[in-house]
């Protein structure tokens, strides 16, 4: 990598942070995000709960929803936790027309005691945070906001389902309603959460995926949204998933530069275990640098594996170039993908150019570190404080409270 792309992309944009100090100093006035300032309307209509066999990711909806509402001029109004339900909205909302949004995916596990427990959940408001304020949204009270998102959680309790792999999943969403056709910041957005349960990503047990590495698309570029969760990242990628599908692939390689880095895979960070070119046992994953989104599941991999601590652990690129050369070496041995959604998705093969790829699955659907991975990360998420840390330590998995002080 040359120093200009590296300079490209550690390079901070000053004019987003000047902007921030501006709008925090021109509403400092204004009404904050406040949790004892919530106002509950529970529904009187209890939906049915589905055999959570039949689940599939985000089709079914709980109960309630919390919606949060921002005015330049006023500041946050007073939060509601209200019923699923619609949302009105004109049509010259500039989320509708200029993509002023993000998103969070997180989730809520019912434990081995019987207990809720959220997984990591002050990393996903903090990347919402920053999300927000890369697109000029305005920013929040994290502390508030979290309590907020736990009532909501704690009231649609029921829909929390049990067992391995079975969750609750958490979509936190940062929209721009202000009515007006113009590009420019927004005087009035929406924080919103909705919920869904979840089953097991893989209901028959791990299923690795194909991949297809074509460097004709590109996910993120330096100075560009890719350490962001905005639906402007995702959208891109349908057309590049579609051709994927249509050569046998699940997911796609994203690769970046005349190198041909490995980046990411699907809307997954991507890991790989091999013996790197200095003969020394490496796991290793793209580094933060503005182009990769800071994975809540990515991070909790690389705690776990530096706690271990029986092999290197590496945040840097790796070429294709690296990759068939070690493949043919014998010294990869495995890759997997890292997300909310699936947890750990093993990678089989990779169709690159005029090549079929194998990737060593070493317990035939899984490697062996990736299927370890999985296992404690499934313990971290379903078993009470005292078992959890006898075995890893990750930050506080808060457990869901019978009550929340409102003083």
């Amino acid at each position: 990598m040359t120093c200009n792309m590296i300079a490209r992309r550690l390079s901070t944009t000053l004019k987003w942070s000047s902007f921030t100090a501006a709008r925090a100093s021109s509403t400092a006035t204004a009404s904050s995000l406040r949790f004892d300032r919530l106002r509950e309307q529970p529904t009187q209509e209890r939906g049915v709960f589905p055999d959570p066999s039949t689940l599939s990711f985000g089709k079914t909806f709980s109960d309630h929803m919390l919606v949060c509402d921002w005015t330049q001029s006023s500041g946050w109004e007073d939060p509601k936790i209200q019923p699923y339900a619609n949302f009105s909205m004109p049509p010259s909302a500039l989320v509708l027309h200029y993509g002023l949004e993000c998103f969070e995916g997180m989730k809520a596990f019912r434990g081995s005691d019987g207990r809720v427990r959220l997984f990591r959940p002050e990393r996903n408001v903090q990347r919402l945070l920053k999300s927000s304020r890369r697109l000029t949204l305005p920013e929040f009270d994290a502390d508030e906001f979290l309590k907020l998102l736990t009532r909501l959680v704690q009231l649609d309790e029921a829909w929390v389902p049990a067992g391995r792999g079975y969750s609750l999943y958490i979509r936190p969403t940062h929209i721009a309603t202000q009515p007006i056709l113009g590009v420019g910041p927004t005087e009035a957005s929406r924080l919103f959460v909705i919920t869904s349960p979840v089953g097991a990503y893989y209901a028959t047990g791990f299923k690795p995926v194909r991949l297809l590495a074509d460097p004709k698309y590109v996910r993120a570029w330096p100075g560009g949204m890719g350490d962001t969760k905005c639906g402007g990242n995702y959208a891109p990628t349908i057309l590049p998933q579609q051709q994927a599908a249509e050569r046998g692939c699940q997911q796609v390689l994203w690769l970046f530069g005349d190198d041909e880095q490995v980046t990411e895979v699907g809307t997954m960070n991507l890991f790989m275990h091999w013996k790197n070119d200095d003969g020394i046992e490496e796991l290793i994953t793209a580094p933060l640098d503005g182009t990769i989104l800071e994975g809540v599941t990515r991070q909790s991999v690389l705690d776990l594996a530096r706690q271990w601590g029986e092999f290197q652990v590496t945040e840097e690129y790796f070429t294709m170039g690296q990759l068939t050369r070690a493949l043919k070496e014998g010294r990869v041995y495995e890759m997997f993908g890292s997300g909310t959604a699936a947890t750990v998705s093993p990678v089989g093969e990779i169709v690159y150019r005029e090549d079929i790829l194998s990737i060593p699955l070493e317990l035939g659907s899984c490697g062996k570190l990736g299927n370890r991975v999985m296992d404690d990360l499934m313990v971290i998420s379903s078993m009470n404080g005292r078992l959890l840390y006898a075995k890893v330590k990750l930050d506080h998995i808060p457990v869901l409270p019978e009550h929340l002080d409102m003083a």
